[in-house]
């Protein structure tokens, strides 16, 4: 897996291996099966650790009720 071997510092840093990825308030955000879900994280860049939030259908996202975690 990408995430286990990489060094990021910054999102730019994952912008480089993914760069359809996109910063959401305090998330990163990734299309995943064809667009069809969103995959979403919150990366911890000071100790090498990423958490995932929610994945979710299209539709979910678009309603926005996530971005209150």
């Amino acid at each position: 897996m990408v995430a286990n071997k990489s060094d990021w510092e910054k999102f730019a840093d994952i912008r480089q291996s993914y760069p359809h990825a996109d910063q959401v308030g305090k998330f990163t955000v990734f299309n995943i099966g064809g667009n069809k879900f969103r995959l979403v994280i919150v990366v911890h860049f000071n100790r090498g650790r990423l958490y995932i939030r929610h994945v979710l259908t299209h539709e979910d996202y678009d309603r926005g009720e996530w971005k209150g975690d």
